[in-house]
């Protein structure tokens, strides 16, 4: 029953891009191609503005008031291990949960293996979500970061970010917020939600190219440098930089990426209330039409405040790649399988079988939602 060709997968990556971050790469590879930070010609100029002009965008979608809080990285994983890694000594007590995507358990289980922390991964809630109660009660004296999932890439659920922030400003505790599923979803507010710490990359909810990613750094912490090597400052010292954001990007920064990420948030400043109310829309026609094939089990909240845009799903007894794998016969682009995140997958019981994740985007319409709800109950 192919139809015309539907992706629900934004969650990995978002697709289709607004032309006018395709127009933003093109202009960074031909208009002002140059190395941002090194020369002082015009294009080295241009190219720098582009990437402060970025800094700045970005700031200002998380309500941050310094734009040199933000730092680049290759991705919104590279920018999770600067966190952790940046903010974590031997013997520091971390506390996570089961449903981190890999970028952050594998960084911590690594550490874990090598003796170098103390963790503690904590088990939501039977619906999904994690209680801050339970966060309050894992500390201890040496823990010194709380990292958490803002929505679950593997359901959608939204967690209770700012009251653990709440408990992370009376314990005095930094912490850590994985913005993978949220940031151009839905509004970020680092200041209301009271983290130190929060990774996003630039490919999902931002509408970028893939390859970018930041991390928001607050003023008042200092991250133990992930890599060193040229800034375009302090050229006279064989030292890294302590400025900011300088200290944390060593190396030529991915100026055309950047470039693209800068297009793509202009586009969601411009329509975020649009983005947030209509992906709220149709990941709720979705729930409520898979809802109705009985051959379909929902893993992801009922309620729709409670999910990011994201339902996932089995249907049948057949395995989620056999699903993905007949959806995209019909032209249907979806994710089945694991999703990086073995946690969730633990408490859901789906480890063996995965679950089939529809993401929807900014270009998704009812159309697309009609289509796959149509090929699913065909599935037998």
């Amino acid at each position: 029953m192919q139809g015309k060709d539907v992706y629900l997968d934004n969650a990995a990556t978002s697709h289709p891009k607004p032309e006018s971050v395709l127009r933003a790469v093109l202009a960074a590879l031909t208009d002002f191609n140059a190395n941002p930070g090194r020369s002082g010609h015009r294009r080295a100029l241009e190219a720098g503005r582009t990437v402060l002009a970025a800094r700045e965008a970005i700031a200002g979608l998380l309500s941050a008031a310094d734009p040199f809080s933000i730092a680049f990285g290759f991705n919104c994983t590279d920018c999770l291990n600067l966190a952790i890694k940046g903010a974590l000594r031997t013997g520091d007590h971390v506390i996570s949960t089961m449903l981190e995507h890999n970028s952050v358990l594998r960084v911590l289980s690594e550490k874990l293996r090598g003796n170098e922390i103390e963790l503690t991964l904590l088990t939501p809630r039977p619906d999904g979500f994690v209680d801050p109660s339970d966060i309050r009660r894992a500390i201890r004296k040496n823990t010194r970061l709380i990292a958490l999932t803002h929505a679950s890439n593997v359901t959608g659920a939204i967690q209770p970010v700012a009251a653990v922030g709440q408990v992370a400003r009376e314990s005095g505790v930094p912490y850590l917020i994985d913005g993978a599923q949220a940031i151009g979803s839905m509004p970020v507010d680092v200041n209301a939600l009271g983290c130190q710490l929060y990774a996003f990359p630039g490919h999902k909810g931002l509408l970028g190219p893939q390859g970018t990613g930041g991390l928001y750094i607050a003023p008042e912490l200092e991250l133990t440098t992930l890599r060193e090597g040229g800034t375009g400052s302090s050229s006279d010292s064989m030292l890294q930089p302590a400025e900011r954001p300088e200290r944390y990007e060593a190396g030529t920064l991915n100026l055309p990426g950047i470039a693209g990420v800068l297009a793509g948030v202009e586009y969601v400043k411009k329509n975020l209330s649009q983005i947030f109310m209509r992906e709220r829309e149709l990941t709720t026609a979705l729930y409520e039409g898979l809802s109705e094939i009985p051959s379909v089990t929902i893993y992801s909240p009922r309620e729709e405040a409670a999910r990011a845009g994201i339902v996932s799903f089995n249907a049948s007894d057949l395995s989620s790649s056999q699903v993905a794998d007949q959806l995209d016969r019909d032209g249907i682009a979806v994710r089945g399988g694991l999703h990086c995140a073995p946690g969730a997958h633990r408490f859901l019981g789906t480890l063996k079988r995965g679950v089939v994740r529809a993401s929807v985007g900014h270009a998704t319409t009812f159309e697309d939602i009609d289509q796959l709800l149509r090929s699913v109950s065909t599935m037998q």
